[in-house]
This record gives structure tokens, C-alpha cells and sequence, in this order.
């Protein structure tokens, strides 16, 4: 039993990172390799514009459930590439909706069979071990738990007891 497996629970958030920067190695490594300047990081907001075409920041964020700030750093960050641009609403003038420039389309193309060999690459994986095929569930279980209450606020209560 290595270092991590020996202390269970209490590594799990290391565990998760450390299979994480790994995952996100290996992708950014292979688009490297493929010659397409794509960063894995990008992905969530790719993905949405290439199901949607347009969309809004606010949208953005909420899907992903991460902050409005964060979804405006990884914009400003594919706009100054030449990959999205931000126009208003016409709907309404105060909302910023995000379209792919034609660069963004073009990249878009050269990820698609990077992102379909990632997914059935990914469900080969998870298919090699009968434990693994629970992996997204028992993460979408934490995920939940941690929504009706906080690892913040579970430890706070622990060392109130």
C-alpha cells in the first residue's frame, strides 16, 4: 500500500489533484504532439460555444458553477488569442454574448477527434477495472453532499463535537 492509500480520506483531495494535473498533462501533451495550440483548460468553454454558438458569460458560469470572474479570465484570455469574440446581446444590449472568430472554428475542428478519442479512450480505461465504471457517480455523490453542506463546515462541526 503506497503513502496516499495508506491514509485514505485524508489525502482525498490530494489524490483527486494529483490524478487531475496528471489527466490535464497527458491531454495538453497530446495536443502538443498533434501540433494544435489548444490549452486543456480551455476546454469547458469550447465545448459550450461549439454546442451552442453563442452564449453569454453569465450563462457560462452557470453551468460550470464556477465564479463570473473566472469564466472572464479564460475569455479575455481566448479573445486575446483571436478565438472568441464578445458582442452584445440583440436582445439585449447589456449582455456580452461569446461567438467563435473563424481561428476559434478552425481550432474547434482540429480538437473534435482529440476530444472523441479522449472520451472513448476514457470509457476504455474506466471499462479495465468493475470499481472504476462507479467513478463519475461517486464523484457526482460528493459533489451533491458537498452542496447541502460545506467539507468547511462538516470539519467545524466535528471539532465543535
Amino acid at each position: 500500500m503506497n503513502f496516499y492509500e495508506s491514509l485514505g480520506f485524508l489525502v482525498f483531495g490530494s489524490r483527486l489533484r494529483r490524478l487531475s494535473e496528471s489527466f490535464l498533462a497527458d491531454v495538453n501533451d497530446l495536443y502538443k504532439h498533434h501540433k494544435i495550440k489548444f490549452d486543456a483548460s480551455w476546454f469547458p468553454v469550447f465545448y459550450i460555444l461549439s454546442e451552442r454558438q453563442a452564449v453569454s458569460i453569465k450563462d457560462i458560469s452557470d453551468e460550470l458553477n464556477i465564479s463570473h470572474s473566472a469564466v472572464s479570465q479564460l475569455v479575455t484570455n481566448l479573445q486575446s488569442k483571436g478565438l472568441i469574440k464578445i458582442s452584445k446581446a440583440k436582445d439585449d444590449g447589456r449582455k456580452k454574448v461569446l461567438t467563435f472568430t473563424s481561428k476559434g472554428n478552425q481550432l474547434l475542428q482540429q480538437v473534435k477527434p482529440i476530444w472523441k478519442a479522449l472520451q472513448d479512450s476514457m470509457e476504455e480505461l474506466i471499462n479495465e477495472n468493475k470499481d472504476s465504471r462507479k467513478v463519475l457517480q461517486a464523484i457526482g455523490g460528493v459533489e451533491q453532499g458537498l452542496q447541502t453542506a460545506s467539507l468547511f463546515n462538516r470539519i467545524e462541526n466535528k471539532l465543535k463535537n
